[in-house]
């Protein structure tokens, strides 16, 4: 099962989203990633594994934001990777998704 995580707010964000991903963890996942916003950018963090390989990504490579978003992902089609973790981005880096479930028509999108 997936589980999805955002956070808008005055705390730091990445502390708010690793916690509620840490969570959702009981549902069960083989990759992790966040997306974090600031001033109109879109930083990115995924991994394949345990919550645990994201935050040494984060930990190697720190990230800031304004506000996030937060996802598990359990794979139910492609195999567990980087590439495959949520978030998404669009073709151009200012889009972001997450998303639990399957798009069928991900070929025409």
């Amino acid at each position: 099962m997936c589980g999805i995580i955002g956070y808008i707010g005055r705390k730091p964000v990445v502390p708010v989203l690793i916690e509620g991903l840490r969570r959702l963890e009981y549902r069960g996942y083989d990759s992790a990633g966040v997306a974090l916003v600031r001033n109109g950018s879109v930083a990115l963090r995924r991994s394949a594994g345990k919550l645990s390989r994201l935050e040494d990504s984060i930990r190697l490579d720190p990230i800031d934001g304004d506000y996030g978003v937060g996802h598990t992902r359990w794979a139910t089609h492609g195999r567990p990777s980087e590439e495959n973790a949520h978030p998404h981005r669009d073709c151009y880096g200012r889009i972001v998704v997450v998303l639990n479930g399957i798009i069928e028509n991900y070929l025409e999108l």
